[in-house]
């Protein structure tokens, strides 16, 4: 049986990675003047105008952008995490239906959708006159020409994984570095106390976490190098052996489900259930024997932010649906 947890929302949160990553500005601004190495230091718009080295080149950014459009669900968590309202994003790739997530809906009460995700829209983004857009080659290379000629574009190289790299390299392009270190520092420390409190609970010793996502194909179990997983490592959780692997997902039939089990198994549902293979797992005897369904410990959580937020405040929303998993208070 599995129990729904509640979509929770927001905070503010570190890492070296973004020490790391603004320690690049100072290189991107020996191309690009000393006006941005000023701007690397201090992050603020007397750092402008600045270069920024990014995953398809390098861009010119004359003054600190106001107007932003973000083309992936993490760009969003990370500009409006900063302070921004973009003036255009686009919803969740695997959200069909459109809309934006609802654990941001407050804070983007003014932004047009510009999608789909796969294919934005060109004349609808220049329109807004943007002054930034934010983005990655995974999803956009292919019209980062177009893009780069309405306004500065910034690429990550990919989604997922490095979500905290990429943080640090959108900051970087709108003068928030230190805003951002901020925001990442306090995430991790909530989720080292929250570590904390589950070992307490568990006697010393980490219960396995076990993340699966339904989509239309394949179940697919979630591994070390993605976003749940870096999470999962920042709260301390070890992981079931089939997850236990620097990879992002492993594909699994029905028949090979009983790979999902642990202590605590977290279930997302990719957009409409009927389209996914959920019912007819959840039928079958293997995952009926799991140690997580006879104990309870199955729960259901939200695909927006378990999958698509891959940002700071999607990553708070999942501390606090694993602490109520784990029984434990959810760090302030």
């Amino acid at each position: 049986m599995n129990r729904r947890l509640p979509v929770a929302v927001l905070a503010v949160t570190l890492s070296a990675t973004l020490l790391a990553a603004c320690g690049s500005t100072g290189d991107a601004a020996k191309a690009g003047g000393d006006s941005a190495s000023s701007g690397a230091s201090a992050g603020t718009a007397a750092g402008f105008p600045r270069s920024v080295k990014h995953a398809a080149g390098t861009a010119q950014i004359k003054s600190q952008p106001k107007r932003v459009v973000v083309l992936d669900s993490g760009e969003l968590d990370d500009v409006t995490l900063l302070g921004i309202t973009p003036v255009g994003a686009v919803s969740p790739h695997m959200k069909t239906e459109g809309g934006f997530p609802n654990y941001l809906k407050d804070k983007i009460k003014d932004t047009k959708d510009v999608g789909p995700m796969n294919e934005p829209n060109l004349e609808l983004i220049a329109s807004l006159k943007p002054d930034l857009i934010l983005s990655s080659k995974v999803r956009h290379a292919k019209v980062y020409d177009q893009l780069n000629a309405i306004a500065p574009t910034v690429l990550a190289e990919t989604t997922g994984f490095p979500w905290k790299e990429n943080l640090a390299l959108y900051a970087q392009a709108l003068g928030k570095e230190d805003e951002a270190k901020k925001a990442l520092a306090d995430y991790e420390e909530r989720a080292h106390k929250l570590g904390e409190a589950i070992k307490a609970k568990y006697n010393g010793t980490m219960p396995t976490a076990s993340v699966v996502r339904f989509v239309a194909g394949p179940t697919r179990l979630y591994a070390k190098a993605s976003y749940s997983g870096v999470v999962l490592k920042d709260v301390g959780l070890t992981r079931p052996a089939s997850q236990d692997v620097d990879k992002n997902i492993i594909e699994v039939s029905a028949e090979q489900i009983s790979q999902a089990d642990a202590d605590l198994v977290f279930v997302t549902t990719a957009d409409d259930p009927n389209k996914t293979k959920e019912s007819e797992v959840q039928q079958t005897p293997v995952w009926q024997g799991l140690n997580a369904v006879k104990n309870n410990k199955v729960f259901t959580v939200p695909d927006e932010t378990w999958m698509s937020g891959i940002g700071v405040q999607a990553a708070d929303a999942m501390l606090v649906d694993i602490a109520k998993a784990a029984g434990v208070d959810a760090p302030k």
